[in-house]
């Protein structure tokens, strides 16, 4: 697409803020009027369509895309949308450890320990830990507690989660970022353990390289998406 629009503003649409090309309001790719819950996340998504340049780059503004996804997908349907990443209630990579190295073992204990003890505290569960890569079933009451508090969240707050826990693997770290009791930096480390131990002793791997990097980008936008709806 190329820009035909001169100047992106910020205006109040709808009981919420919404982004005017020109004047005219933009619109999702469902045709809904876009309406942002304040004014600083239209602010910066308003900043992602001023920043274009002649031709329409939609890789850079992400915050753009993930307002799309919350008005088109998560507002009309909210169970639906999240249902994928409540079922992660039920597959917590933190729950399941390495059965050969004893040093990687450490590792997730140190770092993951910490996290699912403050997910038993916050949401009253109890989780089964295994060591190897086989499926193990969790306690049905820790399921459903952790999919009734996915369920809870407002359709922005879905949208900020998806991401951060389709990335990391890991429900606990996304509920953690969503009612943020851990640092990011450190939440972002222990979805990565496994991945940048094996680079320690292995060596790093270009492709690999990559592909964390460009997760690493989609996970501080959804970082950044859910500290703006605050």
């Amino acid at each position: 697409m190329k820009r035909f629009w001169k100047a992106a503003s910020v205006v109040e649409a709808d009981g919420g803020w919404g982004i005017a090309l020109d004047g005219r309001p933009l619109r999702t790719p469902y045709r809904a009027v876009l309406a942002l819950p304040n004014a600083a996340l239209g602010e910066a998504v308003a900043a992602e369509w001023e920043a274009q340049a002649a031709d329409v780059d939609p890789v850079s503004m992400p915050l753009t895309g993930l307002a799309n996804a919350a008005t088109d997908l998560a507002t009309p349907d909210p169970a639906s949308f999240i249902e994928p990443v409540a079922a992660y209630a039920a597959t917590d990579l933190f729950c399941y450890r390495d059965d050969r190295d004893a040093l990687l073992q450490a590792e997730q204990v140190a770092a993951w320990n910490p996290l699912l003890a403050w997910a038993e505290e916050r949401f009253a569960v109890e989780f089964a830990i295994t060591q190897g890569i086989l499926p193990i079933d969790q306690p049905p009451e820790t399921v459903a507690a952790l999919r009734a508090a996915v369920m809870a969240l407002d359709p922005w707050r879905m949208t900020a989660l998806t991401p951060l826990v389709t990335i990391g693997g890991s429900l606990v770290a996304g509920l953690a970022c969503i009612e943020e009791v851990f640092d990011a930096a450190a939440l972002w480390q222990a979805v990565s353990l496994d991945e940048l131990y094996q680079e320690r002793r292995w060596g790093a791997d270009a492709l690999a390289q990559a592909q964390r990097a460009a997760h690493k980008r989609d996970w501080d936008n959804a970082m950044r998406f859910l500290e703006l709806l605050d």
